[in-house]
């Protein structure tokens, strides 16, 4: 029995010394794979990187400079626009067809020998105050005392809620 352990051990182990005989063979056969990051490529990286970092902050405030240029002269063409269409308000206003006209329909001015006429009782035109107050005082003449009273306190907290603070 003796006799089998030692040739089945012996046998084990020419075994093992002709796999690794093979392994080495076929591993000198292969050519030698490098490491493809050598060390100048990760210097390389590594500049790359701290260029990437030192330069995010500069463009990031260069995107935002041109995007505040680009509001200025957005902001510059419409005060350009409203100073134009003040320039022709203003000539409008040196004709005095224009300035008869607007005093005619805004102050219900009437020319030397014509004759004016106001409606009594009509819709109050759009937009003016007086008829507009004249309609409110006719209504709350025909209302109780108390509504308002009430009106009052209503109309009044709705102004002071409406300002700002």
């Amino acid at each position: 029995m003796g006799a089998d352990r030692f040739s089945t051990a012996a046998r084990l182990k020419a075994i093992g010394q002709e796999a690794q005989a093979r392994v080495y063979r076929a591993a000198a056969r292969r050519p030698v794979r490098r490491s493809r990051l050598t060390g100048r490529a990760a210097l390389l990286a590594l500049v790359l990187c701290a260029l990437v970092v030192a330069l995010a902050y500069p463009m990031r405030q260069y995107v935002s400079q041109r995007s505040d240029i680009a509001d200025q002269r957005r902001q510059a063409q419409e005060a350009q626009k409203k100073v134009e269409q003040l320039r022709q308000e203003k000539a409008r206003w040196q004709d005095p067809d224009y300035v008869r006209a607007q005093a005619r329909e805004h102050l219900h001015y009437v020319m030397p020998g014509e004759t004016g006429y106001q409606v009594a009782g009509g819709p109050p035109a759009a937009g003016d105050p007086a008829a507009e107050h004249r309609a409110t005082s006719e209504a709350a003449a025909h209302r109780p005392w108390y509504d308002n009273l009430w009106n009052g306190v209503d109309r009044a907290d709705a102004s002071a809620a409406s300002r700002p603070h």
